[in-house]
């Protein structure tokens, strides 16, 4: 119960009881370490490798979701021992392949966006779109020259809907 009749009467507290308690805080400089942690973070070397682990690691999570989810052609004459052996099998192929590609797409992603930011000295959607191009052309250049133009154009407008999906660009 409120020891305040009149705030009962009112049925509402002032609004100067929260302006009263705001303070405000003097700006701080970073420390030293903060300092050190913002270059370490700013090296694209540093920023590729992490972002290749990263994407390794969700490749490999992701490729013993999707293998765990493949069933054997025979399943019917197979016993339940086989069909263990040929799921996790194929979990483990599965979990490495997608492991792999996670990991140099993150790797080439990260390198060349970083790339093209130092470059431009801007941080802005065009910088996404060439690190989606460089991707998307470099993982399908094996298919040849039509494979790695159509890989860079799908790669580069996925790069875009992405970003305007986080909404980390203006």
């Amino acid at each position: 119960m409120n020891s305040n009749p009149d705030k009962e009467a009112s049925g509402s507290s002032s609004s100067s009881d929260g302006v009263e308690n705001l303070q405000v805080e003097p700006i701080r400089l970073p420390t030293l370490e903060e300092v050190r942690g913002q270059d370490i973070w700013n090296n694209c070397a540093v920023r590729s490798v992490v972002s290749g682990v990263m994407g390794g690691g969700l490749g490999l999570f992701m490729g013993l979701f999707l293998g765990s989810l493949d069933n054997p052609i025979m399943q019917d004459e197979m016993t339940g021992r086989q069909q263990f052996i040929y799921t996790a099998k194929q979990m483990g192929r599965r979990s490495w392949s997608s492991c792999k590609t996670f990991a140099v797409m993150g790797l080439i992603f990260s390198a060349a966006e970083c790339t093209v930011e130092k470059a431009r000295a801007k941080h802005d959607m065009t910088n996404t779109v060439v690190a989606g191009c460089v991707t998307g052309g470099a993982l399908s250049a094996k298919g040849g020259p039509k494979a790695a133009c159509a890989g860079c154009a799908g790669f580069a407008a996925f790069s875009v809907l992405i970003e305007k999906f986080l909404g980390t660009h203006d």
